[in-house]
């Protein structure tokens, strides 16, 4: 199989497969060039309510492809800080279903997303310290926002792995299932996502993310929405609230 990014949305939920097989699902700069269009794409589709980030099989992604890195390894880290700066980005909830290596490259997309759940047995590390490379200034900020400066320069200085239960402990990732459980607790977990106010989940996300300019956006925008309207009177009728605002689609 050519490696590739695969998609599909089910229930207003698009899943992006990362395939490499052969190479443990590490990402080729082909792959890397084709994440940020496809998420464009995904973000423009008013169906798309969340965001799933998964790796074919047994693996998440092993990180970058190596053989990319004989030509121009400047080149190639630049594609990889685009592709996770476009995740980053996504104005709707993003959620990466990690099993087996969650590594280098691999590690930079997981953190992008919003959520990251793990099955026991997953590992992570982040391992530029094995090949001279100086891990990019905002993936390193981003990651340490995720597990604080100690553990961030504890996975950054020794390129060690870590277990999925290390991981939960220092914020990596936010839940560790049993084996065989990770498909059912995405699905209950999206399920919940886009039962849940868009206009909620996009201002937060922003003011999450470090935004200090749109408070009065998000302001008029609850005002105008009706969601608040609905959803106090949803709680109050002991029934299911219809949000109705919707993320705008990008120009």
């Amino acid at each position: 199989m050519e490696p590739q990014l695969s998609h599909q949305v089910v229930d207003s939920v698009a899943t992006v497969v990362v395939r490499h097989p052969a190479k443990r699902n590490a990402m080729t700069a082909a792959m890397w060039r084709a994440l940020p269009p496809l998420l464009a794409q995904l973000a423009s589709d008013p169906g798309v309510r969340a965001l799933v980030l998964t790796g074919e099989g047994a693996t998440f992604c092993a990180g970058a492809d190596i053989s990319t890195l004989q030509g121009s390894p400047a080149e190639a880290q630049g594609l990889a800080v685009a592709a996770e700066e476009a995740l980053a980005a996504f104005p709707k909830p993003t959620l990466a279903a990690v099993r087996g290596h969650c590594v280098g490259g691999g590690a930079q997309l997981a953190a992008a997303c919003d959520l990251r759940l793990a099955e026991e047995g997953a590992l992570f590390g982040v391992t530029p310290a094995k090949l001279g490379i100086v891990y990019p200034a905002s993936s390193t900020r981003r990651l340490m926002s995720l597990v604080g400066p100690a553990t961030a320069k504890y996975l950054l200085f020794t390129a060690e792995l870590i277990d999925a239960g290390r991981a939960l402990r220092t914020g990596l990732v936010d839940e560790v299932l049993p084996e065989g459980d990770l498909d059912k607790r995405v699905a209950e977990l999206t399920r919940i996502l886009v039962s849940r106010s868009q206009l909620t989940q996009a201002a937060a996300k922003e003011f999450a993310n470090g935004r200090t300019d749109r408070d009065a956006h998000w302001t008029q925008q609850a005002g105008g929405s009706g969601d608040t309207a609905e959803g106090v009177a949803a709680f109050l009728e002991r029934r299911q609230p219809r949000f109705t605002w919707s993320v705008p689609t990008p120009e």
